[in-house]
């Protein structure tokens, strides 16, 4: 990598456009960039890595961001950017960042950010022109870093060398080497397979610890099984081994114990089934004993029971007797008694039968009352003949009686069909002027809607505006204070960094005498260490000590902090007062409000005719409806009047016509009155005279059946046995008492033929010759021996379930037993490993982990290259070697620096080393570490290096072996530049870019 032309605009210090000419600067090999303290020297490299990475180095990252790379003294329209064309990888780029930042706006008042901006292009030799390649952050960094071969941080560690980290490297422990070397060589993999060793070996073990514990659960589950009913360890069996979690043996442990255990479960096991097998005998025999003596004493009981129920049915012989005779004189009685009820209902038509015929002649005209039957029926036929010539012309009348009241409803109906029609037309007639006012509601109400929805939207933005152009106006107060405060801050800013610059150099032209200060005769000075002092420096008038410009420097940074709190604070109240004016436009804050009071003003009215809406609308509605209905029951009215003129003319024509019918004069002799009136009287003599004769006829048939059924009676009474019929009438029991006497009558008999059946068993006579029989006793011997049994098969259950257990649990520990051996040799192969590559282990003397292994072999590889040019350096005293002897206390070992003195032929930590030597040293190992990171990372060739201070702290002699070691990077094309304010530099080293500081932001001076 080849660096050819830098250009700052706007950066850092750097107020304007300024340029670096590396082609030119490195035409010599070796260049300085020099200038005051806080000019800006390294923020030309903060510039290449920006460009390059698209941020500052790490260790000023944090007080560099994005927003501080931005220049303090540019102008607001100038725009913040580097450019940066080099040649790597055979390919001239060029690279071109700007960051975010703001700037004023192009309209109105305020600022606008500016995105970031990245631009690739390359030269192209052909045509000599430069071509676009990409605008992409992402691209452009995967497109840098993949040439450049290295990250941010190991360019920033092997380009710019950095001495001071180097120093301390030299004389940091083990743990800081390999934090930074991790970095620098990207040894996560090996720590990614360290740390996957440690979690296979963490899963290994878990593994072989569940394996472990299954196995001993099975123990437990086994020790249950065959543990005694009550919870006990079973009599003769050894306890199960010991959880010994991690030990080999475990497994045979456990299956010569599960040996054992079915050993002692198969032998319980068959003294159980023996002890079943007893019990079983055992108690067959008594439960035979206890059935024997059970029966004996039924049969004993039974016949106890026949002789008490036989004395029982002896007594009862008497009632059986009685029982039976009145069952048998109610069976004779229950021939009579239809006779008798037949009798009675004989006597009760009869009875009717006269009082309807009393009845029916009372109703006969007095001519009629006392005739015989035959002459009322001779009557009734004359009176039927004379009702037959009056029909006719009844049905006349009664047809023209029904046409009178239907012409009496049509003409209500017409009255009514005729009021309802002229309701209608005058409803009609007003419709058209009802229905323009209910529209003329509506469309008002809508359009007040429409006015309330824009009045809202334009109400809510005047109050925004209003309350933006309040806050606008109180920050245009605020503004002015924090401009004048800022004006003061930046005033105190720069006057303190004149005073601390002022009292900075003049401290430096007085150093000699604060050196003075400190020499003591006889002892060697700090400086040049030669014994004799003959002319100390004196301390002038105007000297300044080092508590002073501390103070002073105090006092710059404290009004730097002042001044940028003071600009955070304008540019706070500018960014607001801008959004507020953004919402709130040039407007007053009086006519913004008397808006706010107009509009609502408007609105409120709005909303009110608004709400007629609803209910004009629902009034439209209901008229509509209303319309409608009225113009169908004005038609339907009409329809009906139409219907009921002509209907009414047809029934007048039709009883026009029948009164001729019915007011003729009656036939023959009839009497006055109308027809009506003639054939109703006519209709009741004939029902009258029909009813007299079938009342009579009925009376005398009645009378006849009577008595036939007193003459049929007197007979079953003599054949029953009966004196009268009023004693069998007495003999008659109710059919519920027959039911019961027969049922009574049943169970004697029964319980006789019962008794017979248990007299004649020779059993239960048998049984009763015997002693009486002890049944407790015999069910006591059979209880328990069914307890006993009980118990023994019990015992013996359990025994052949914890057997089968036994052996099914033996099956599953003798698999987890085979389960465990692999997980075990797999958990200890991991484990061996894992603490190996952790350097925990024993095997490993030097306690170091894989990745101080690797990054030990790195630094042995840095170690060589920095050795030779710090032998050189030195002229030829010291050597930096690598060393990997073992730590103390436990430490990291295989990461140590020594340095081999050649005049005493040690070697020696290189912290012992002076200041001088240190610097040297670090220098080497810059130079060798940045040979083997370009190595590794994929031989990039670095053609131009920074180093960035400590020349100081050389002598002459050393001061110049060193340069000629820097001059020998030039013979292999390279080109340094050295970062230093040392004044002899400036003397050795012709081409020099100095950083010259300004009030007003630095510049840069090339001197070639």
């Amino acid at each position: 990598m080849r660096l050819h032309r830098l250009t700052l605009r706007a950066f850092g210090p750097f107020a304007g456009t300024e340029h670096v000419d590396f082609d030119a600067l490195s035409t010599a090999g070796l260049f300085l960039l020099h200038g005051a303290t806080g000019a800006g020297k390294t923020s030309v490299l903060d510039a290449v890595c920006y460009a390059l990475y698209g941020a500052v180095p790490g260790a000023r990252q944090a007080s560099r961001g994005r927003v501080r790379l931005r220049s303090d003294h540019a102008a607001p329209t100038d725009p913040t950017e580097v450019v940066l064309e080099l040649t790597v990888g055979g390919r001239r780029l060029e690279i071109t960042r700007r960051p975010e930042q703001s700037r004023p706006k192009r309209r109105g008042g305020g600022t606008t950010v500016d995105k970031a901006q990245t631009l690739l292009r390359e030269y192209r030799t052909a045509t000599g022109d430069w071509r676009a390649l990409s605008r992409s952050h992402q691209e452009v960094g995967e497109e840098v870093r993949g040439l450049l071969g290295m990250s941010r941080e190991q360019f920033c560690q092997v380009v710019l060398l950095p001495q001071g980290d180097f120093a301390r490297f030299l004389r940091s422990g083990a743990e800081e080497r390999a934090q930074l070397l991790g970095r620098l060589f990207d040894t996560s993999r090996f720590t990614a397979v360290e740390q996957r060793l440690a979690d296979e070996r963490a899963t290994a073990q878990r593994a072989l610890r569940s394996a472990d514990e299954k196995l001993l659960a099975l123990t437990q589950r086994m020790w249950q099984a065959v543990a005694e009913e009550d919870g006990r360890p079973a009599a003769g069996l050894l306890p199960p081994p010991e959880p010994t979690t991690g030990e080999a043996g475990l497994a045979d442990a456990v299956l010569r114990w599960a040996a054992h255990a079915r050993e002692h479960a198969a032998e319980r096991a068959a003294r159980g089934r023996v002890a079943r097998s007893d019990a079983e005998a055992a108690h067959t025999a008594a439960r035979q004993d206890l059935a024997e003596l059970a029966e004996t004493a039924r049969r004993q009981r039974r016949h106890a029971d026949a002789l008490a129920r036989a004395g029982v049915l002896a007594d009862a012989a008497e009632e059986r007797e009685r029982l039976r005779q009145a069952l048998a004189r109610s069976r004779a009685a229950e021939q009579v008694v239809p006779l008798l009820r037949l009798r009675d209902d004989a006597a009760d038509e009869h009875r009717a039968a006269e009082h309807a015929e009393r009845d029916a002649r009372a109703a006969l005209p007095e001519p009629h009352r006392d005739a015989a039957a035959e002459h009322l029926t001779e009557a009734e036929h004359r009176a039927r003949s004379r009702l037959g010539a009056l029909a006719a012309a009844r049905r006349a009348a009664e047809r023209a009686n029904r046409l009178t009241a239907e012409l009496a409803r049509l003409e209500r109906q017409a009255e009514a069909d005729e009021t309802q029609l002229a309701d209608a037309e005058r409803w009609l007639a007003d419709w058209p002027a009802l229905q323009e006012q209910l529209r003329r509601r509506v469309a008002d109400g809508q359009e007040a809607a429409a006015d309330a929805t824009r009045l809202t939207a334009e109400l809510e933005t005047a109050r925004r505006r209003a309350r933006a152009a309040a806050e606008r106006d109180r920050l245009t107060g605020e503004l002015d204070t924090a401009e004048a405060a800022l004006l003061l801050a930046r005033e105190a800013a720069a006057t303190a960094r004149d005073r601390w610059l002022d009292h900075r150099e003049r401290r430096l032209l007085g150093i000699a005498a604060e050196l003075a200060a400190h020499l003591t005769p006889g002892e060697p000075c700090g400086v040049c260490g030669s014994p004799d002092h003959p002319a100390p420096a004196g301390e002038s008038a105007d000297h300044v000590s080092r508590a002073d410009e501390d103070r002073a420097l105090a006092g710059h940074r404290a009004a730097e902090e002042r001044r940028e709190a003071a600009q955070r604070a304008l540019d706070e109240v500018r960014r607001r007062r801008r959004s507020e004016t953004e919402q709130a436009g040039d407007t007053s804050l009086p006519d913004l409000r008397a808006d706010v009071e107009r509009l609502s003003a408007e609105l409120a009215a709005a909303e009110r005719a608004a709400g007629q809406a609803g209910p004009a609308r629902q009034a439209l509605e209901r008229a509509e409806r209303e319309y409608n209905a009225r113009l169908a029951a004005r038609r339907e009215a009409g329809d009906r009047v139409a219907a009921h003129t002509s209907r009414r003319e047809a029934l007048l024509a039709e009883r026009d016509a029948l009164a001729a019918e019915f007011d003729e004069p009656s036939p023959a002799g009839g009497g006055g009155g109308g027809v009506a009136e003639r054939a109703e009287a006519l209709a009741r003599l004939a029902d009258a005279l029909a009813a007299a004769a079938a009342a009579v006829e009925r009376a005398g048939a009645a009378a006849d059946r009577a008595k036939e059924v007193d003459a049929r009676l007197d007979d079953a009474v003599w054949r029953a046995g009966f004196h009268s019929a009023a004693e069998a009438a007495a003999a008659l029991l109710p059919e519920s008492r027959q039911r019961e006497v027969l049922r009574r009558l049943d169970e004697w008999q029964g319980e006789e033929r019962a008794l017979a059946a248990e007299f004649a068993d020779e059993r239960l006579r048998a049984a009763a010759a015997l002693p009486p029989v002890d049944l407790p006793v015999a069910e006591a011997r059979a209880a328990r021996a069914e307890r006993l049994l009980r118990a023994a098969d019990t015992r013996a259950a359990a025994a052949d379930t914890a057997h089968r257990a036994l052996t099914r649990l033996s099956r599953e520990a003798t698999a987890g037993a085979r389960a465990v051996a692999p997980l075990r040799r797999r958990a200890d192969r991991i484990s061996r490993l894992a603490t190996l590559t952790a350097g925990t282990s024993t095997e490993n003397s030097r306690r170091m982990r894989l990745e101080s292994y690797v990054l030990a072999a790195r630094l042995e590889q840095v170690a060589a290259a920095a050795g030779v040019r710090l032998h050189r350096m030195s002229a030829g005293r010291y050597t930096l070697v690598h060393s990997d002897e073992l730590a103390t206390h436990g430490a990291r070992s295989g990461l140590g620096l020594h340095v081999v003195d050649a005049w005493t032929g040690r070697e020696r930590d290189t912290a012992t080393l002076s200041g001088g030597e240190t610097f040297s040293a670090s220098l080497a190992l810059a130079l060798g570490l940045a040979d083997v990171v370009a190595e590794e990372a994929g031989g990039t060739r670095l053609d131009t290096l920074f180093i960035d201070e400590g020349f100081g702290t050389l002598d002459e002699e050393t001061l110049e072996e060193v340069l000629s070691v820097l001059d020998a990077l030039r013979e292999r094309d390279r080109s340094v530049g050295i970062v230093s304010h040392v004044a002899e530099l400036r003397l050795r080293v012709p081409a020099q870019l100095e950083v010259v500081k300004h009030r007003h932001g630095s510049t840069l001076r090339h001197r070639v």
